[in-house]
């Protein structure tokens, strides 16, 4: 993972107002104040990439704002299109087909036009 947690967790959706938030913890909770860990315990947060869900309300958005260096606040739509960029990442992919034997000369057109005429 390169650069800062919320670039690992940002979608590529623009950002939008939705009445769901998607809340994940992304920095850990020892040297924080008591009253940040208390915040996030309120909103169920006590391990590191668990992420949780929210309706939009303004005391939510109050917490938030206080715990706003700690977390990631995704909208419904990036937080779907993140699941599904997951998704496909991890999805199996078709086996690689090695063959050991040298492929076929494939005829030339001028050699095809040469065997049709002899």
């Amino acid at each position: 993972m390169s650069g800062s947690a919320f670039n690992a967790f940002k979608s590529r959706v623009p950002v939008a107002w939705s009445p769901r938030l998607y809340i994940t913890l992304v920095r850990g909770l020892p040297g924080t104040r008591r009253l940040h860990r208390r915040t996030l315990e309120a909103m169920r947060l006590r391990r590191c990439h668990r992420t949780v869900e929210h309706r939009t309300t303004p005391s939510l958005l109050g917490m938030l704002t206080q715990v706003k260096r700690l977390v990631v606040v995704e909208t419904e739509e990036m937080y779907n299109a993140r699941r599904k960029a997951d998704e496909d990442r991890r999805a199996p992919r078709p086996p690689l087909v090695v063959s050991h034997h040298p492929p076929a000369p494939t005829p030339t057109p001028a050699a095809a036009a040469e065997a049709a005429t002899a």
